[in-house]
């Protein structure tokens, strides 16, 4: 076995399920990137499109159990909370789907696997496959499994970590985005430390490490803040 099939073989195992049919499971773990080259590869977002709309439909569900007096208002404020790209990217690292996914050559560089929209539209084609494998039962075990912290947090006020609010901070001073760059990696394969600088039009650029690449990016984000909080 290599190393991504080990890490295929773990998530059914924390899933509670192996694939019947291989194909299926290896077009949800499939990003669009391996197949843009000469070579077309089938890939994961018409799943997608599926899981998206399954998960919603699993989600409603629960919210009119879990809330039965709740008014329509009130239910999809909710819905707005735990059915979020975050949310399944949250998921998606729970069930090892940073390690399982296949991107093209390339984009591990380029941060891909730890990219909150692709890890959370990865979560949603894994439902789909789930759902065309073992119907709405299966793909309902892993969500009620997977969701749980979800439904649990999703009366508590919002989080916004250091790389959300340093955006904001930009934004709202009509300036672009802040620019995450990755400038060392030390350490071996499986223990890799990450040093990655950050960069806002008119500061001088901040750099911190993490053992991922969203670590070390949320720690910088954080540097920079702490920096222009005692600026101002």
């Amino acid at each position: 076995m290599n190393k991504r099939e080990v890490a295929v073989s773990q998530l059914e195992a924390r899933i509670g399920h192996v694939f019947q049919d291989r194909e299926l499971l290896e077009r949800a773990l499939t990003h669009a990137s391996v197949g843009s080259g000469s070579t077309k590869t089938a890939h994961n977002e018409r799943l997608e499109f599926l899981g998206d709309r399954v998960l919603n439909l699993m989600a409603a569900e629960r919210l009119m159990e879990l809330r039965p007096e709740a008014r329509e208002g009130e239910m999809s404020r909710l819905m707005n909370k735990v059915i979020t790209y975050q949310a399944c990217a949250r998921v998606a690292r729970l069930v090892g789907l940073p390690e399982a996914l296949r991107v093209g050559h390339g984009e591990t560089k380029l941060g891909t696997r730890d990219n909150d929209k692709v890890l959370g539209d990865a979560c949603e084609a894994l439902i789909a496959a789930l759902y065309i494998e073992g119907g709405l039962t299966l793909a309902k075990t892993f969500f009620l499994t997977f969701w749980l912290s979800e439904f649990e947090t999703m009366d508590q006020a919002a989080f916004k970590d250091s790389k959300t609010l340093l955006q904001e901070w930009a934004m709202a001073r009509g300036l672009p985005v802040p620019r995450y760059d990755v400038v060392a990696q030390s350490g071996s394969a499986h223990e890799p430390v990450f040093t990655i600088e950050v960069s806002i039009e008119g500061q001088s650029p901040e750099r911190a490490q993490g053992r991922s690449k969203l670590e070390a990016q949320k720690a910088v984000a954080n540097i920079m803040l702490s920096k222009l909080e005692t600026a101002q």
